[in-house]
């Protein structure tokens, strides 16, 4: 049998923060260069994303804008430089994240596959001349169901259509370590502490949290709530605390990246009640890979990452009560929490590493150039 040659794949991803696409395109790309493949990612130069691609031993592709912002002379400029590196680099696969990079590598492919992820529901559009776009594309890979009905519905047709689960560097987190120091640092002790790791944005379900956690104090004073990112609703959030009469007892510990495995190490139960810019949830497999239980609402890929009453529970609508029933009875019982934490973590080792999420893309890559004739 003749052995698969390697491919050589082209991202394309129009992201200037460390959000949404970023991390998950971080960990493909690694994924796929680890199984022998040649990976070349172009992104917005100087920003965050180009940071963190860099500490990952990413070097992008040089002299490229992607910034939907730029005149039409730096857009031009991005359409001859991808043009010349999809023809001197003989690129089997263009693979895009966002909608101005796809028409870029709709505009640039050459005889390439083209390849797009939906992150999240709302980048999925109805409207023309989306719609077009999507015809001419070989392949889109929805990260949860809620986009792949979504991408049915703008019209991709079925054999282009891709469902693939969500990616997490399981082996940072599933390690562990470092909870007795964070707990001493943000004075926790032995209580119990729920954390949820979400941008203090609009929409992320503090006040939610905030809400059901305040139910549950009556039986269990003790407890903890730690609020871990940063956000421009950090001051709002703050006030409701008080207004809550929470001060001291929900914490809000800012943007905690380099040591988040530490933060997670130190949490009892973990807590998200909305999907963000990367609706795979990726907090959630994190805290999954930690070994810890998740309280989720039934949003997003949520109900398909958390396995109710095996590796957490999910709360079905949005109610205080509902909230604090869910974190009630993994804080009561800290052998059924650890049970579930358990079972997280082996299910995102089993479903969610990098190197399963590379094998993945790798055989739908595969699929669509034997449809195009390209193997």
């Amino acid at each position: 049998m003749k052995e698969a040659r390697p491919l050589v794949v082209l991202h394309l991803v129009a992201n200037r923060w460390w959000t949404g696409s970023a991390d998950p395109v971080v960990q493909l790309v690694r994924g796929l260069g680890a199984r022998g493949h040649r990976v070349l990612l172009g992104l917005i130069p100087g920003a965050h994303f180009d940071d963190k691609a860099r500490e990952a031993g990413i070097t992008p592709v040089p002299g490229l804008s992607l910034d939907a912002r730029v005149d039409p002379r730096g857009l031009l400029r991005d359409v001859r430089r991808l043009r010349s590196l999809v023809r001197c680099e003989r690129v089997d696969v263009v693979h895009c994240h966002h909608s101005h990079d796809h028409w870029l590598g709709r505009l640039c492919r050459g005889p390439a596959a083209l390849v797009r992820t939906f992150h999240n529901a709302r980048s999925v559009s109805r409207l023309w001349p989306a719609r077009a776009l999507y015809r001419s594309t070989d392949g889109a890979v929805a990260v949860s169901a809620e986009i792949e009905r979504r991408c049915r519905a703008a019209g991709l047709m079925p054999r282009a259509l891709f469902r693939v689960d969500g990616v997490v560097e399981v082996e940072r987190f599933a390690k562990g370590g470092g909870a007795e120091h964070v707990r001493q640092e943000l004075g926790l002790a032995a209580a119990p502490v729920i954390g949820s790791v979400a941008r203090l944005a609009a929409h992320r379900g503090h006040e939610l949290l905030i809400r059901g956690f305040a139910l549950l104090l009556g039986e269990f004073p003790e407890a903890r709530l730690l609020l871990i990112g940063k956000g421009e609703r950090r001051d709002a959030i703050e006030a409701f605390v008080r207004e809550q009469g929470l001060a001291g007892r929900v914490i809000l510990a800012g943007y905690r990246d380099g040591d988040l495995p530490a933060v997670l190490d130190a949490l009892d139960v973990f807590a998200l009640m909305a999907a963000g810019s990367d609706e795979s949830c990726r907090a959630a497999l994190e805290a999954m890979a930690a070994g810890r239980p998740v309280v989720a609402r039934a949003v997003g890929a949520l109900p398909e990452a958390v396995a109710h009453g095996r590796t957490g529970l999910l709360v079905a609508d949005d109610h205080p009560e509902s909230v604090a029933r869910a974190l009630r009875a993994l804080v009561a019982d800290p052998g059924l929490a650890r049970a579930m934490g358990e079972a997280g973590r082996r299910q995102a080792i089993e479903r969610h590493s990098p190197e399963r999420h590379a094998a993945q893309m790798e055989a739908i890559y595969r699929q669509l150039l034997a449809r195009r004739g390209r193997l």
